[in-house]
């Protein structure tokens, strides 16, 4: 509750910019588009504070139905977008039958309009009642993420999964897309990079895809993304990434099947015997960022310790990381 008030407060400030007379630009999701000047849903709004419906919103879904063309219908999203976050009675009121609406605009040929659909998502998936039926989306936005290299795409569909708890249906998708994951994650744009690390540390969770992300094969300069002059937010989350694995590779249930890796695999960059991985982290360790710092000593902590040994008062270190009193 607190999130999504926070989105909608958020979303009420995006106003800025006159783009010319009646028009305004506005910033949803990472993607700025220009909309009429906001009259008419303050309007909207002041009537559902009353408790009356706009009917602001089913207009602009009734107009979504209408043949139109790319830029119509990606404006007509976009103010979709902003009416869920605003208009939260009118957002409640909708039916599944507007959500297949929306996800069918996953189809279209321009990748505009599939991003606008995938903030419409997002913001329909704050709704809980919404949310099982948005799950049936996930394999197509896996798809897209995996096939389309456009960095508004990847942030805006993995926002919408990682605001989505994936089902098990899906596993057999995310075992395919695994290395477009990856590289995402080894690409150079922070904020998708940060969404695709927030989606993998999630999926290290799951016992039947932990091997499978170890077993990814990765650059090998990996271990750069581990550099001190990366930003803070990556850094964290990079942080909490390597946690989930090291724990996961060192629970029982994992360390009871004797599992391979290939050379260039993910295991190899982060628990190898050639990783300087200890070394990143000892220099994280004195980060500016407190939040970076106690992380990296969280990864630490789980590397001396197997999980299943960790209770006991003392325990020797598992790995040669930090032998020799490093």
């Amino acid at each position: 509750m607190v999130t999504r008030m926070a989105e909608r407060y958020a979303l009420g400030q995006l106003g800025s910019s006159c783009v010319g007379e009646g028009r305004t630009v506005l910033d949803v999701g990472d993607a700025k588009m220009p909309l009429r000047a906001s009259g008419q849903t303050g309007l909207a709004i002041e009537r559902e504070r009353h408790g009356r419906d706009s009917g602001e919103l089913r207009r602009l879904l009734n107009s979504l139905e209408c043949k139109q063309d790319e830029y119509a219908k990606s404006m007509i999203l976009h103010s979709i977008t902003r009416c869920v976050y605003l208009l939260e009675a009118e957002a409640s009121a909708c039916t599944t039958d507007d959500i297949v609406l929306v996800g069918s605009m996953l189809d279209d040929k321009d990748n505009s309009v599939k991003i606008q659909a995938l903030n419409t998502l997002k913001a329909f998936s704050g709704i809980r009642k919404f949310r099982l039926k948005i799950q049936e989306q996930s394999i197509k936005v896996l798809e897209l993420v995996s096939t389309i290299w456009d960095s508004e795409l990847h942030i805006a569909g993995l926002r919408l999964l990682n605001n989505l708890p994936l089902p098990d249906f899906v596993h057999p998708q995310l075992r395919r897309v695994m290395p477009a994951l990856m590289d995402i994650l080894q690409s150079d744009y922070i904020l998708a990079q940060v969404q695709a690390v927030r989606l993998l540390s999630y999926l290290a969770q799951k016992n039947d895809l932990l091997y499978d992300i170890l077993n990814c094969q990765v650059r090998s300069n990996f271990l750069n993304l581990f550099q001190s002059t990366q930003p803070g937010s990556l850094l964290f989350e990079l942080l909490v990434f390597a946690e989930r694995l090291s724990e996961g590779r060192n629970s029982p249930h994992y360390r009871a099947v004797k599992w391979h890796y290939n050379e260039q695999s993910l295991h190899e960059a982060l628990f190898g015997d050639e990783s300087r991985l200890a070394d990143r982290l000892l220099a994280l360790v004195i980060h500016p960022e407190e939040e970076v710092q106690i992380q990296a000593c969280k990864v630490i902590v789980s590397l001396q310790c197997p999980q299943d040994v960790r209770v006991r008062p003392s325990c020797q270190p598992s790995h040669s990381y930090f032998n020799n009193g490093e």
